[in-house]
């Protein structure tokens, strides 16, 4: 405990023992409160008659927030994708869970939900957690968000850990734009279609990968982008063995097949540069091209020319995202049927 010296006892140099000290240098009880720095209160509202979806940590336990902590000891019910993972957290946690926990996964989440927002409507707090991050995303927390907003119920976020965003943050990548696609399909010929859609992709992209698929998953990464692309491959993030391998889509390749990861992984790949946009996109219909196409519509489909125009012009973009100019099609209408 701090002691506060008693200056009524020190004795100025040169004066009498009986000398008194002025009464301004002893700090009354009111002076020491005012400038004595006070705590904080640390109250954590749980809201009642709520959906409150809470994001868990994804591997240190450290990162819990006091609000996650509020919300497992005081919800009504935790809907939890693993109910003896939920367990232990709250013990790892040091959280007597009092609601009543459920499990809430991808195969019950939709037949679940209306009676949770049944008790809601009672006043009830119900709170959905994932095994790790944020609900929604890659997890189970959809249905309920969705019943929700359809049944004019309120729900909430208490934020916290993603792998998403660490994995960008870290990457050293453009974390301006970027888009999440989550896990790469497991089949060959899926996940080969669905990157060469991606070619063009301009953004920073971000995928979920597992140890078993990682090796196939990047010669299809290096067959769809090329050796050159950067990337990042990141895993156990924010545990102990915390680990960033960054370099060229090459590079990270033959590092995953001399030193295969373990554990879940997140991998961030750069946007494509103008000239591979560019190169990936498909060609790009002239003016007079999209002429015929709109005659051709406007005959079959017995429109009017200008809604056919409008029609083709929205179904073919430029490279960049833009549209043809109607009004240049129009023209080269007119002058084919002149």
């Amino acid at each position: 405990m701090d002691t506060v010296q008693d200056d009524s006892q020190v004795v100025p140099e040169g004066a009498s023992p009986d000398a008194t000290v002025p009464d301004a240098t002893v700090p009354d009880a009111t002076e020491l409160e005012a400038t004595e720095p006070k705590a904080a209160p640390r109250t954590v509202m749980v809201p009642s008659g709520t959906v409150v979806l809470a994001a868990t940590p994804i591997g240190n336990v450290g990162d819990a927030s006091d609000r996650l902590k509020a919300l497992l000891a005081d919800a009504d019910i935790v809907a939890a994708e693993d109910t003896r993972r939920l367990y232990d957290l709250a013990n790892r946690l040091g959280v007597h869970v009092n609601g009543t926990v459920i499990a809430y996964h991808d195969h019950n989440e939709r037949a679940k939900a209306d009676g949770l927002l049944d008790r809601v409507e009672t006043g009830a707090t119900v709170l959905v957690v994932s095994d790790a991050g944020m609900p929604t995303i890659n997890d189970p927390g959809l249905a309920i968000v969705r019943r929700a907003i359809e049944r004019g119920l309120p729900v909430t976020c208490a934020p916290g850990p993603s792998a998403v965003l660490d994995a960008l943050a870290l990457s050293g990548l453009p974390t301006d734009r970027f888009c999440y696609e989550g896990f790469l399909p497991r089949k060959h010929s899926e996940r080969v279609q669905h990157l060469r859609m991606l070619q063009s992709e301009r953004r920073t992209i971000v995928f979920y990968e597992t140890p078993h698929r990682i090796a196939d998953s990047m010669d299809d990464l290096l067959d769809a982008f090329g050796p050159n692309r950067a990337m990042a491959l990141c895993r156990e993030l924010t545990k102990d063995y915390e680990e960033i391998r960054r370099g060229m889509v090459g590079t990270i390749r033959q590092g995953v097949v001399d030193n295969p990861p373990r554990g879940e992984m997140v991998l961030v790949i750069g946007g494509a540069s103008d000239e591979e946009a560019e190169a990936a996109a498909p060609a790009t219909l002239s003016i007079d091209d999209l002429a015929v196409l709109a005659i051709d519509r406007a005959l079959e489909d017995g429109v009017r020319i200008k809604d056919a125009i409008a029609q083709v012009v929205a179904e073919h973009p430029l490279p960049d995202g833009s549209l043809p100019n109607r009004k240049q099609v129009y023209t080269a209408v007119l002058a084919m049927k002149s």
